[in-house]
């Protein structure tokens, strides 16, 4: 949620509605949402290239390590999919297209903020790891923390407003006044973080000292995620609201301001709410009436217990408990396992597609993985009779139908997309766990066009990520070209190097290059973030892969997991990959980058045959040069049949002499470029 104005206008009197807080030695109750935001928008992070996962992800185990310093036990609640009411479906249309717009003006090298893809995923990964405690929520998670911070009587973390509402027993800290970077010591060993905390009721007493029970009435009136009746303007231009004492901060929050004032004058919110209906025509009341109420039960304690789940692992909702899903779906997205789009699918059959920071004026990213999405719906089909009574909007009558809001140039557009008919065991979602490892993991290489012989020689951990790469090779939308395979699997290796270094001695390190390499990589990355200039299409590339990479990890997760889950905190880094591309288009030829590091060549021989296979036949064909071009090539045939990974010269033209690497072996470069008629 969020109410407009009211955090800016809370911060510019933060001497008043505020203390300052020494947090150590206590249970904080953390919004997830808030906080990945945070870390990911305020850590100087590069946002252009699609992710750079393992800088994320160092930066959340950093805030994490400084909360365990000074004692401080963090529960993490996430938020979970869409309310079954949709009563926030406007809002998240208006972000969708806010998004849109932002990720346009990254792509042209302008400002902006727009979270990575695979980011919450990254998030939770770190989690785990870590062994911080967190619940997924099954729809909105602000009431729930709530509820739960009153329990435990401890703090909330957060920068939604909406905490300036809720009646909290200890208090809501802001994001942006928690100076974790800058932990302090009581008497040299005992270490704190400076932070502030709203106090509600120094805020209600510079307003009269009106009753607090107000304020929900004041959330809704003023606008917040949930509501926003345009017949209000008729109250709010009517009713003359007193501003007090003005000045330039005071005409800046107008609506803020003159709500409040006006507010002060009741004494409770029944008397409150009877004054704004005078305002209304007499035909509207009973309607704005029950809107208002309705809206203003969302800042009343919860239901939900988490505290029971923490403490036993029971997580009982009883939205979701009406709609009478399996138990296992149930426990799954309490514990992170399944994602939010998989519950938005499941309740609303209609879900967000996320844009990236891609080339608009190409067909959104996410068209890639339909059909993988396809198979999610399908399985998804026959939940629950109960999901019968829910109201699907935009849906024809068709059982096979779900709704996707996607990116169509740079708007947004609602499209209806078919699922796939599976057949009878694989059509009750209650049963779906009950089918044995082996058949779950044929439907999901089935799905991405895979055979399971192909990834015996892949490690564990990579098996997914190739048998998404095979899939994301066989699709014609991808127009991915041989530099473009090699840099991501080049990528892929970060995450294998990083373990070496952190489980070898040094004179081990010396011998196998490991380092060195990760450190070239390293190098790779930071050259990048100086002010590279984004190549759209390459970028567009990479989005639609990490748009198949997310499909498949949902599908995975769905089929409780037949491939091992990837860490996908080193499997992808954008500025690295995107860089990685420049290098092997001017000059670099992957056998030189991996010389140093045996090992490291081993796995990408593996990770390339593994792809080759998949690829269509002109990723290996040499480009058509100039007649001048030609003659210069010829002089240097025999030097090129050297490299032996995929190598370009700089005219861009790849060879291999060995076919080692799935690259095309010519007995005669020239005759065969001339018979190619490819640009």
């Amino acid at each position: 949620m969020g109410i407009r104005g009211l955090m800016s206008f809370v911060e510019d009197h933060s001497n008043e509605f505020f203390t300052d807080l020494k947090l150590r030695d206590t249970k904080i109750i953390i919004d997830g949402y808030a906080l990945f935001h945070r870390l990911c928008f305020n850590s100087n992070l590069e946002l252009r290239y699609g992710g750079d996962y393992d800088s994320f992800a160092d930066v959340v185990q950093k805030f994490f390590e400084s909360l365990f310093a000074c004692n401080i036990r963090p529960y993490v609640v996430l938020d979970g999919g869409c309310d079954i009411s949709d009563k926030k479906l406007t809002t998240l249309k208006d972000r969708a297209r806010e998004k849109i717009q932002t990720a346009h003006s990254l792509s042209l090298g302008g400002g902006g903020c727009v979270c990575p893809l695979l980011i919450r995923e990254v998030f939770i990964q770190v989690l785990i790891k870590l062994q911080v405690c967190f619940v997924q929520c099954f729809s909105e998670a602000d009431r729930d923390i709530m509820t739960l911070a009153n329990h435990w009587n401890c703090p909330v973390l957060s920068s939604d407003s909406d905490f300036c509402i809720f009646d909290l027993k200890t208090g809501f800290c802001p994001l942006n006044s928690f100076q974790w970077r800058n932990m302090n010591t009581v008497k040299g060993t005992q270490y704190y973080i400076p932070a502030k905390c709203f106090s509600l009721e120094a805020f209600c007493r510079h307003f009269s000292n009106m009753n607090k029970a107000l304020l929900p009435l004041f959330a809704v009136l003023c606008g917040n995620d949930h509501i926003n009746l345009p017949i209000m303007e008729t109250f709010l231009s009517k009713a003359r609201l007193p501003l007090g004492a003005t000045n330039s901060k005071g005409r800046r929050h107008h609506r803020v301001l003159g709500l409040l004032n006006w507010l002060s004058h009741f004494d409770n919110p029944t008397e409150a709410l009877d004054n704004v209906l005078k305002y209304l025509p007499k035909k509207d009341r009973e309607n704005v009436k029950e809107l208002l109420c309705c809206s203003m039960e969302e800042y009343q304690q919860s239901q939900v217990k988490l505290q029971d789940f923490f403490q036993y692992g029971s997580y009982v909702c009883p939205d979701a408990l009406n709609l009478g899903l399996p138990e296992w779906v149930l426990v799954a997205l309490a514990k992170g396992q399944l994602s939010p789009f998989i519950s938005d699918a499941l309740v609303l059959r209609r879900t967000f597609l996320h844009t990236q920071v891609e080339n608009m004026q190409q067909p959104n990213a996410h068209r890639i993985s339909q059909p993988i999405r396809q198979i999610i719906y399908g399985l998804l089909l026959n939940a629950s009779p109960h999901l019968g009574n829910v109201s699907w909007n935009a849906l024809p009558p068709q059982s096979l139908a779900f709704s996707e809001v996607e990116r169509i140039k740079k708007n947004i557009k609602t499209s209806i997309v078919g699922a796939v008919e599976l057949p009878k065991d694989h059509s009750d979602l209650s049963k779906l766990t009950e089918l044995s490892l082996g058949r779950r993991q044929i439907l999901l290489l089935e799905t991405l066009k895979v055979k399971p012989t192909i990834l015996e020689p892949i490690p564990t951990s990579l098996k997914l990520p190739i048998a998404v790469s095979c899939y994301w090779l066989q699709h014609t939308e991808a127009k991915a070209k041989l530099h473009h395979l090699q840099a991501l699997l080049l990528g892929m290796l970060m995450g294998p190097l990083h373990a070496i270094i952190n489980s070898s001695s040094q004179e081990d390190l010396q011998e196998d290059g490991a380092k060195v390499l990760y450190e070239e990589f390293q190098r790779v990355k930071e050259q990048t973030r100086l002010g590279t200039r984004l190549d759209l299409d390459t970028a567009h590339i990479f989005c639609q892969w990490q748009c198949c990479l997310q499909m498949g990890v949902y599908l995975n997760q769905l089929l409780s997991t037949p491939l091992p889950e990837p860490d996908l905190t080193r499997l992808y880094n954008g500025s690295l990959v995107h860089g990685l591309c420049q290098q092997l288009l001017a000059s670099t030829s992957a056998e030189n980058l991996l010389s140093m590091c045996p090992k490291a060549k081993q796995l990408y021989e593996h990770l390339f045959n593994a792809t080759r296979s998949y690829a269509p036949a002109e990723l290996f064909l040499p480009k058509v040069k100039s007649n001048s071009k030609k003659k210069r090539q010829k002089k240097q045939g025999t030097n090129w049949s050297k490299n032996r990974m995929g190598t370009t010269s700089h005219t861009g033209c790849w060879y291999e002499g060995s076919n080692r690497f799935g690259l095309l072996m010519v007995e005669n470069l020239e005759e065969h470029m001339e018979a190619c008629q490819l640009e």
